[in-house]
């Protein structure tokens, strides 16, 4: 069959399904089913989830679980997580409790600035475009008045232009770079268009500009785009107690448990390697609260992996020390988030989560993120600096495994009491239920 299709865009839901269940497989009937069997039997809100993106055909489900006890600045969180992976949100729930009665999380927002650029080529002499842009940039300003407004009513807006010389990266391109504060919104539709703005009249007072000449008139305009790069925007959140407060059952010796976290952490500091898999840790935590939440966990991936290499080298974005006999660990990352827009006001479980943190504005829901964050790499350095990480990982992906292999409830509760003593693998449990099932 050819694969190849015109207009599927333009296809009914049922008319793409049939399509995709002929072509791609072997039994189109179990497909149709199967796609069908996650549609919501709610048609509003099916149409609802159709309408986010393009050519829908069914849901895929992630589970959206929480993690309670988080004290945060001396105020309890319930943090809602959606995310796939067994034991991070075990993880997390255990760290909350580990910290609350330790005095909790401490966080404070940095700084809330987000960046915009309009990249551009300009061919002619660097000083009058210094001269062109000095005289412009009150009209960059008066004349995206009709697009800032409402946000400028809110306490934001843009906050600075200037314009940036790149030449000795490639040649001929300059930027106009833009910071902007966009309150409890994420903000990328109006920056952007904020940015577009800014294009058309470069373009047009450069046309009318008396000390170009016809070249340097010909401003060329390559994109207009905010930035997912924000070391601007940051959260500081941190935890601390004297170190022997972090005595408990799989710390007995909590100088050494110290002293070995820290060193822990100074690994990820210096190795990328380690560094990558601290970092995706703690990523494990953001990203689970930005997707309940309705925030864009791809453009936050990105930011944070760039501050990561800020240095010129990626290294550990948490850090910690002991001083004056305090243990203290922290990271400071940059979170670009918003409370307002998007999907915040559409999709049920994202309006559910944000009542379920008490509605926060968008400085509360990054101090909530990065807090999760941290606990996080709290959960993964302390089970790697004592127990190890697989055993707790493995049981907690225990039920996967029984899922996998259509595992009864009898069986269920033969692998559960056997494996209460014994180190969980995949064949292992396998081989267990084999065992039983010949018997």
């Amino acid at each position: 069959m050819n694969k190849a299709v015109a207009g599927f865009s333009k296809l009914s839901k049922e008319e793409k399904i049939n399509w995709i269940a002929s072509a791609y497989f072997s039994n189109p009937e179990n497909a149709i089913l199967l796609l069908k069997k996650y549609w919501n039997s709610d048609e509003k809100l099916q149409k609802l989830h159709d309408e986010f993106i393009e050519n829908t055909i069914s849901n895929f489900y992630i589970p959206l679980g929480v993690a309670p006890n988080f004290l945060i600045n001396d105020k309890y969180y319930t943090i809602p997580m959606a995310i796939e992976e067994s034991s991070v949100v075990a993880a997390a729930s255990k760290s909350a409790k580990f910290w609350a009665s330790r005095g909790g999380f401490k966080t404070t927002i940095i700084n809330t600035e987000k960046i915009g650029q309009v990249h551009f080529l300009y061919k002619g002499d660097v000083s009058k475009l210094e001269l062109f842009f000095a005289q412009t940039k009150a009209k960059f300003l008066s004349e995206t008045e009709s697009i800032t407004k409402n946000m400028k009513q809110r306490g934001g807006g843009i906050l600075n232009i200037t314009l940036e010389d790149k030449t000795q990266l490639l040649d001929h391109y300059f930027q106009l770079h833009a910071t902007f504060e966009t309150i409890d919104s994420m903000g990328a539709n109006f920056i952007n268009s904020c940015l577009e703005q800014f294009a058309k009249i470069l373009k047009t007072e450069a046309q009318v500009y008396e000390l170009f000449t016809e070249e340097e008139k010909n401003i060329e305009v390559v994109m207009s785009i905010l930035s997912n790069y924000v070391p601007n925007c940051i959260v500081r959140a941190e935890v601390s107690c004297p170190v022997e407060e972090l005595a408990e059952k799989h710390i007995p010796n909590p100088e050494v448990f110290a002293q070995r976290f820290v060193q822990a952490v100074q690994i990820a500091e210096v190795e990328p390697f380690r560094a990558v898999t601290h970092n995706k840790g703690i990523m494990n935590g953001i990203d689970a609260v930005i997707l309940a939440t309705g925030n864009d966990f791809r453009a936050v991936e990105a930011g944070v992996h760039a501050y990561a290499a800020k240095s010129g080298k990626y290294s550990s974005l948490s850090h910690a020390k002991i001083e004056n006999g305090i243990f203290s660990f922290w990271l400071e990352v940059p979170l670009a988030l918003g409370t307002v827009g998007g999907l915040t006001s559409l999709h049920p479980l994202v309006k559910l989560s944000l009542e379920m943190l008490e509605n926060p504005s968008a400085k509360e829901l990054m101090k909530i993120v990065a807090v999760a964050g941290l606990a996080q790499n709290f959960a993964a350095l302390r089970s790697l600096t004592t127990t190890g990480i697989q055993d707790g990982h493995m049981k907690m992906h225990l039920n996967n495994i029984l899922n996998q292999l259509e595992a009864t409830t009898e069986e269920r509760d033969a692998v559960q009491k056997h494996f209460k003593n014994h180190v969980v693998s995949h064949s292992g449990v396998v081989n267990f239920i084999e065992d039983i099932r010949k018997k």
